[in-house]
């Protein structure tokens, strides 16, 4: 019963990192947690998605690093076969398609673009190897955490720690809430006036 916000708040106070990737945003506003399996390809070869849904584990998010943006890599089909093979979500540094459907289907996908053209099943991209994403290294085991405002990634070490501190948040802007309700300003709250 945590946000993306408080996950990254939390992760800043441990490290200094806010763990985001701002350019990648929910496609259709669900929230997913758990653990990466990492993968790398250009944009013209979605056969590497394909590989990825085969070779990862049920319960694992697919994420995936996407060398240029002129095609999509991932859209209804392979949703719908990730869904099924039990993988919990998909994040594509690159473009999505199938909008049409992947807004109402019940797999949650982020992804940095999205347009109506896909490549081709070529297959020569990499697996669960470490990824570079604007200057963050997301390895495989890496945790993930998704929902409305938009994605964390949490080294797998630091984990537990970040989980704690995200409590620390939780209750914190509970009180903050509890504080307003009862006739305090923010302003007041926060020690600016």
């Amino acid at each position: 019963n945590v946000s993306s916000c408080q996950i990254s708040d939390a992760y800043n106070a441990i490290s200094k990192r806010s763990g985001t990737v701002q350019s990648i945003k929910p496609i259709n506003n669900q929230k997913v947690w758990g653990s990466i399996y990492t993968a790398e390809t250009d944009s013209d070869d979605w056969g590497t998605s394909a590989l990825a849904i085969e070779m990862a584990n049920a319960g694992d998010i697919l994420f995936f690093k996407v060398n240029g943006e002129d095609k999509a890599i991932w859209g209804e089909l392979a949703s719908t076969c990730a869904r099924d093979n039990g993988i919990k979500a998909t994040v594509i540094y690159g473009s999505a398609r199938d909008l049409d459907a992947l807004l109402y289907m019940d797999f949650p996908v982020f992804a940095s673009n999205f347009c109506p053209n896909a490549g081709y099943p070529l297959g020569l991209g990499s697996l669960n190897e470490p990824i570079e994403v604007e200057d963050m290294k997301i390895n495989p085991g890496d945790f993930f955490f998704g929902d409305e405002s938009g994605i964390v990634v949490i080294p797998q070490e630091l984990f537990a720690q970040v989980m704690a501190q995200t409590l620390l948040v939780k209750i914190k802007e509970s009180a903050i809430i509890e504080d307003i309700s009862s006739g305090k300003t923010l302003a007041e709250i926060v020690g600016l006036k």
